[in-house]
């Protein structure tokens, strides 16, 4: 892919990485919450304040099986204090939003989260 020269620098950044942020944030999310879990949706939208712009993301995970309830608690525990590391973006924001539990037939968990990515110029 060509790239303009007046293509705006955030679509150069997004070119080089390989990857668009959101990728990278939901690649990096899912390392974190390790092999029990899976996605179930992410949405993404954009967010701006007086002095920043960048976006909000929400992804909910579902953690199924035995060690469901072990891996969603480790995950839940370690989103707060990760530092993630998103090419061009600086992760303002991780947090848990709602966790869901169902028990039987087998131990599923819902874990909704939401991040504040900010552009990092």
């Amino acid at each position: 892919m060509l790239l303009d020269p007046a293509t705006p620098p955030q679509l150069k950044r997004r070119h080089r990485s390989g990857r668009s942020p959101w990728m990278q944030l939901l690649a990096s999310v899912l390392e974190l919450a390790g092999t029990q879990a899976g996605l179930l949706r992410h949405a993404e939208r954009p967010w701006a304040s007086a002095t920043f712009t960048g976006s909000r993301h929400t992804l909910a995970l579902v953690f199924a099986g035995d060690g469901a309830e072990e891996a969603a608690e480790q995950f839940i525990e370690a989103v707060g204090e990760h530092e993630f590391v998103i090419h061009g973006q600086l992760v303002a924001d991780a947090s848990i939003v709602a966790v869901d539990q169902v028990v039987l037939p087998e131990p599923r968990i819902c874990v909704e989260l939401e991040l504040l990515l900010l552009d990092d110029c």
